[in-house]
């Protein structure tokens, strides 16, 4: 039965139906990480999918392996009640424009695995299309594989746009069908799942744990440390501390580590985090609620993406990365 925790309604699979997916004609577009997943974990709970690409995608041959019906986006639209839209932020706009927009049946179902384009406004459906999000709160390939297992990874489902009146429970039953609702299916909207998703992933999960990595391992290396040390001690470790913060909190955490190492943590973190960080997170996400980072995204990408490949560049030459390429393969069992 759904729950509540802090106020967000918590729905499982037994507040769901597959059956109103049943009989639909499905279309996923994309056969990435998300992709596959979705599709796949769909197609072994009874679903009819079929992988909506572009001509010539390196993904086509896998897809046809994995026993989907494949076509190009346009006919894959053309046929479907659902279309899954799965194919990276950047692509979304046009391929909407060119090859989703005019094939959609009217009164369809338009999906999305986040919510970018619709809250910032590059994407606006027509008024009989319904639009539904469903965001696994994890990778592609841990959706897939916990599916496997017998669990799921937990979803965020929200309804932007309702004219047939079941919107979010084809959201629901979508997120059961990939194995959302064994782990639990929170009710949220596309501007709170848009704007929390960019913060955390810039300020803390990606650009605040890379570069806080990336420079403690610089501190310690340019005093004059072995780089090893400076790898295991920066790098390498953090997987153990995520691990316990991910299966207890920070109370967890903290009760496992050595009373050295907490009363470093409550010493020395606030003065690593300073007011000046937290003003620094607070600027971050204003560019990102105003809109201002999506802007600066989809021009570097229109632009051939010479900011983002050129970081790619230089952070590959990082000697962390060498040095971690070297260590690795003493190391099988991380593959």
């Amino acid at each position: 039965m759904a729950g509540n925790i802090l106020g967000t309604t918590v729905y499982y699979d037994s507040d769901c139906n597959l059956g109103n997916l049943v009989g639909k004609k499905i279309t996923v577009l994309g056969y990435g990480s998300q992709g596959h997943a979705h599709s796949l974990n769909l197609k072994e709970s009874g679903m009819d999918v079929t992988i909506g690409l572009r001509k010539g995608s390196k993904s086509w041959s896998v897809a046809e392996e994995a026993g989907f019906v494949v076509k190009e986006t346009a006919d894959a639209v053309k046929m479907a009640d659902v279309v899954m839209v799965l194919i990276p932020d950047e692509l979304q706009a046009d391929t909407y424009k060119n090859d989703i927009a005019p094939n959609l049946k009217k009164g369809a179902y338009l999906g999305f695995g986040h919510g970018f384009n619709i809250h910032f406004g590059k994407i606006v459906p027509r008024e009989d299309i319904n639009v539904f999000m469903v965001a696994p709160k994890g990778p592609g390939h841990l959706v897939r594989r916990t599916f496997q297992e017998g669990s799921g990874v937990p979803c965020l489902i929200a309804v932007e746009k309702n004219p047939s009146g079941d919107t979010k429970e084809i959201a629901l039953a979508w997120a059961s069908g990939i194995g959302g609702g064994r782990s639990g299916i929170l009710e949220t909207n596309f501007k709170q799942e848009t704007e929390t998703d960019l913060f955390g992933e810039q300020a803390v999960l990606c650009g605040g744990v890379t570069e806080l990595i990336k420079t403690g391992f610089e501190v310690l290396t340019e005093a004059g440390y072995d780089p090893v040390n400076a790898y295991f001690e920066c790098l390498h470790e953090m997987k153990l501390i995520v691990d316990l913060i991910y299966e207890g909190g920070l109370a967890k955490m903290r009760h496992s580590i050595s009373n050295t190492a907490e009363y470093g943590d409550f010493l020395t973190g606030p003065k690593i985090i300073t007011a000046e960080t937290k003003e620094a997170m607070r600027g971050v996400l204003k560019d990102i609620q105003s809109g201002k980072f999506a802007d600066e995204f989809l021009a570097d990408s229109k632009a051939g993406q010479p900011f983002l490949k050129g970081k790619r560049e230089e952070f590959k030459n990082h000697e962390i990365e060498k040095v971690g390429a070297e260590l690795r393969k003493l190391m099988p069992w991380i593959k």
